[in-house]
């Protein structure tokens, strides 16, 4: 793919979810597949919007698909101002979403889970992780994808008020 044809390409519009805990720990999932990665991948709940669907809608719809938590579980806190964008790495580019997208447009959530551990269940219909904990933002920050990483710096900064470190 030229670069001409791939700053052509556009954003998947997409959404984010930051869930906290009482303490402002955050959910990690590590991923089923590696991302693309080699190597265990951890994130946030993720995932496209819909077509139609307002950002809101879609975190929480994205939040129960891969968390089984649902939105009377969860208490909204903050979302960030501005979408967040990140480009695929060369070696992804053509590969994920058919080859549609360069990368991602997020808008991201902030959600304080008012739930117990026991009411997170990541064994959903089409489950995106293989196991989950809480963790503070810097273990956050540590293990997440490279291509990633400026993405959730500015999600934990936007956030950080809120946040475990």
């Amino acid at each position: 793919m030229t670069p001409e044809e791939l700053a052509a390409l556009p954003y998947r519009p997409c959404v984010g979810v930051v869930l906290i805990n009482a303490e402002g720990a955050i959910f990690a999932g590590q991923r089923i597949d590696n991302g693309g990665t080699g190597s265990p991948a951890w994130q946030m709940p993720q995932g496209g919007i819909d077509e139609g669907e307002k950002p809101r809608a879609a975190a929480l719809r994205e939040l129960w698909e891969e968390t089984g938590v649902t939105e009377n579980l969860v208490e909204f806190v903050a979302k960030t101002e501005d979408w967040v964008t990140y480009d695929l790495p060369p070696e992804l580019l053509g590969k994920v979403w058919k080859g549609k997208y360069r990368g991602q447009r997020q808008k991201w959530f902030l959600y304080r889970f008012t739930g117990t551990d026991a009411q997170v269940n990541i064994a959903t219909d089409h489950p995106e992780f293989a196991a989950w904990r809480w963790v503070g933002a810097d273990e956050l920050l540590a293990s997440i994808v490279p291509f990633k990483r400026a993405v959730y710096d500015t999600v934990v900064a936007a956030f950080a008020d809120h946040l475990k470190r």
